[in-house]
């Protein structure tokens, strides 16, 4: 009985993943293409939740799967190989967001007569108001919506994605979710 316990406790705390990224490290480049195809839909999920466009995720991905293979030999198991590769999936996705807007105001600057089209919205959303509001949302707001809504992931998981503590989690989903409701509330009222 305390054996089976233990096994089911020990189980529960193993991460599979780990295998994997000693085999990596020991120049198994066959073990770094399972960690890609296993975590390449969330991680894109991710990105595509925050950059809201398709291509500039896929440029993303392909961005944090090279930076998770470079800092591989950095990644020091105090938390699971998942919640070290979604902080980065976050924290590169956060920055290509932030260059995007420095680009496109850049280019109006630059092109003020020329109208920017908008970009497509992720394909999950079929709601134009809530793809309208995410779109006006900060990054750091869209990162912790898409994490919590879209990826299902706990507020413990969040937290350990983003470097924060769990209360510190769910303040930010708060407030994240308060600027959304306040940004749809009003164009709900635009429209009306």
């Amino acid at each position: 009985m305390l054996s089976h316990s233990y096994d089911r406790a020990v189980s529960e705390n193993f991460d599979d993943d780990l295998v994997l990224v000693d085999r990596i490290l020991s120049s198994d480049h066959h073990a770094f293409q399972t960690l890609y195809e296993k975590y390449y839909d969330r991680v894109f999920a991710i990105a595509r939740g925050i950059l809201l466009d398709n291509e500039e995720a896929a440029d993303s991905v392909q961005e944090i799967f090279t930076l998770v293979y470079k800092n591989l030999a950095r990644f020091d198991r105090r938390s699971k190989f998942s919640t070290w590769l979604f902080r980065i999936a976050v924290n590169r996705s956060i920055q290509q967001a932030r260059k995007l807007k420095f680009k496109k105001k850049q280019s109006e600057f630059d092109n003020f007569v020329e109208t920017i089209p908008d970009k497509e919205p992720p394909t999950e959303i079929t709601d134009p108001q809530v793809t309208e509001t995410m779109t006006v949302l900060h990054p750091n707001d869209r990162a912790i919506l898409t994490l919590f809504y879209w990826d299902e992931l706990s507020l413990q998981e969040i937290a350990d994605s983003l470097g924060c503590s769990a209360n510190a989690a769910k303040t930010r989903l708060f407030r994240a979710r308060e600027r959304f409701k306040e940004i749809y509330e009003k164009s709900e009222r635009r429209e009306n």
